[in-house]
């Protein structure tokens, strides 16, 4: 593994992966051209994890002034599907990047398939007919050499009718497999003879029945860089033994193309690894995320419980709170647990300044203000986003009777309980100074309705409504508000590192992950928000109407809380 700490030139501010690159510019490397891409398997929605990935692929070339391809790497047809290329292009779109091509390893099955028949007529690979089991066995272990299989010198031409027969609907799966011939001793396990075409009959998404025999990812992989041009193959730690395969094959593929004998043997794209993402309280492999979905534990992929780019747009996260709480975690060659609270507070960071702030009450109680002229209202100014000065404002209708969270009032109040309570002021956000004069209950003992007078000189934005008091609540008028549902979100693992639990995952799982409350009322404005529209509930967080949501039965999401209470529960 390369050792980049100890590099004293070290430019301040540049992640190791760009300062590799600064170096191949320096050198001249390629001409100095920078071209990378992001090559995802169309076999599941991008997550979190990936998003890393997207910032360097794509930020390194728009840094650089170079290109960033989008390639699809489909080479398994049995998982792949085109509504998972559809949301990855969705998805990258709204991070904010934008590809310059879009590939498809499958647009060099004809290449890759030519190149192995060569491969094989070099004496560089083989059929081999027995089990994935014995071949399994045969490999060895890191310590021990693997064992030759006997179909390993079989001859050339018997192998070219075999590798031919394994492209036939006839061939039957599992019956064969083509490996590359390299070393049965070599400590890379990867280098013994690994397998690199098997025999796959289910429709592929882009060459449908065309093709009945697929290349392995990694034979794939590294040829497609390299008929691409790219210079930078960028990706996480788990390729770095890869790495050397990677790089034979390439060379495999400079003595095929006759780029050696030409004496252009100077480009070659460089793998550079680099650390996943991995965050508390969350589970990354797209095998167990799939199993949540077809299961039914989430409802989709796009379940803003899920870890998903989709579920996390969809619940409210901005992809600039995703872009910057990537950029503060940085890159580095050592793998890393991060703290979910460090996304949570980008996300905070970013909706505060960007919010509309709006009146929702979600455990409501009826106020009635007894004063205040039966029958009359009034329209009170509130401000959209104190945080953006061009953010505007909106009118919400104050009238006789309210709407208040539950929580506000205590009929037998602490010393230091600022809310509502007989006999104490507080202001009612944007509008009055009131003063609680009682409750009603109901038979069982359970607050039914509330009582204040307001004072009619303590307006917001009047002189007298300097008047300071200690509390301050968001409500919303029982006549000009709309009954809404709230979901309410926890984490969806209830232990902190899933990945590294031996446990089945499914045991693992919060089962207070999702709260619906559906007797909430928002204020009217609120009300026709659309997905995709930054709002703050005054006091209790940040919501995103779901995509559910009518205008007649409208649906949020919540974001997150205003504070890390979630944390400190935790810790109780």
């Amino acid at each position: 593994m390369d050792n980049i700490e100890s590099n004293n030139d070290k430019k301040v501010g540049l992640s190791f992966v760009e300062q590799f690159v600064e170096e191949d510019l320096t050198e001249g490397k390629n001409g100095g051209r920078i071209q990378t891409r992001f090559p995802p398997e169309p076999n599941g929605y991008l997550h979190i994890g990936h998003a890393k990935a997207i910032c360097m692929d794509f930020g390194v070339a728009e840094k650089y002034n170079g290109v960033c391809n989008l390639r699809f790497d489909d080479t398994n047809p049995t998982k792949e599907n085109t509504e998972y290329v559809e949301n990855i292009l969705h998805d990258i779109e709204w991070l904010g990047f934008k590809w310059n091509n879009i590939y498809y390893a499958s647009d060099y099955f004809q290449k890759l398939w030519d190149f192995a028949i060569w491969m094989i007529e070099k004496g560089y690979a083989y059929v081999d007919e027995q089990t994935s089991e014995q071949i399994a066995e045969q490999k060895g272990t890191p310590t021990t050499p693997g064992v030759a299989s006997p179909y390993r010198d079989r001859p050339v031409e018997e192998n070219l009718s075999l590798f031919r027969s394994m492209n036939t609907p006839e061939a039957v799966e599992g019956s064969m497999v083509l490996r590359a011939k390299l070393d049965m001793a070599n400590p890379n396990m990867h280098f013994r003879d690994p397998v690199i075409y098997r025999i796959i009959h289910t429709p592929h998404h882009r060459t449908g029945t065309t093709w009945h025999c697929y290349p392995m990812y990694d034979f794939a992989h590294g040829q497609s860089d390299y008929f691409e041009g790219v210079t930078h193959s960028i990706c996480t730690l788990e390729f770095v033994p890869h790495r050397p395969l990677y790089d034979k094959f390439v060379d495999y593929l400079k003595e095929y193309d006759g780029t050696i004998d030409k004496g252009l043997n100077d480009f070659r794209p460089r793998q550079i690894e680099f650390n996943r993402l991995n965050l508390t309280y969350t589970m990354m492999s797209k095998r167990k995320l799939l199993a949540l979905v077809q299961e039914g534990l989430v409802n989709g992929w796009d379940d803003p419980r899920m870890p998903t780019l989709s579920g996390m747009r969809r619940r409210g996260f901005s992809p600039e709170s995703i872009r910057n709480f990537i950029k503060s975690i940085g890159y580095t060659k050592f793998d890393a647990l991060n703290d979910i609270a460090l996304l949570e507070a980008a996300v905070r960071d970013d909706l505060n300044k960007k919010s509309t702030r709006v009146s929702a009450v979600v455990d409501p109680v009826r106020l009635v203000i007894t004063n205040y002229p039966e029958g009359q209202t009034e329209a009170m100014l509130a401000e959209n986003n104190p945080e953006d000065e061009n953010g505007g404002t909106h009118t919400i209708t104050f009238s006789r009777e309210l709407w208040m969270e539950r929580a506000d009032f205590l009929e037998d109040a602490p010393k230091k309980f600022f809310r509502m309570t007989p006999g104490q002021e507080v202001r009612l956000k944007n509008a009055y100074i009131v003063k609680c004069t009682g409750c009603t209950k109901n038979a069982d003992g359970n607050i039914t309705e509330i009582q204040a007078e307001y004072d009619p000189e303590s307006k917001s934005g009047l002189a007298g409504a300097n008047r300071k008091v200690k509390g301050t609540l968001h409500w919303v008028s029982v006549d000009h508000c709309i009954k809404a549902e709230v979901r309410e979100y926890d984490r969806l693992f209830s232990v902190e590192n899933p990945s590294a639990d031996e446990r089945d995952f499914h045991e693992l799982l919060n089962p207070d992950s999702l709260h619906i409350n559906d007797n909430c009322y928002v204020e009217d404005y609120a009300a026709h928000c659309n997905p995709g529209q930054y709002l703050q509930f005054i006091r209790l967080g940040y919501f995103m109407a779901d995509l559910d949501t009518t205008d007649e039965s409208p649906v949020f999401n919540k974001t997150m809380g205003l504070k890390d209470t979630w944390a400190k529960q935790s810790k109780k």
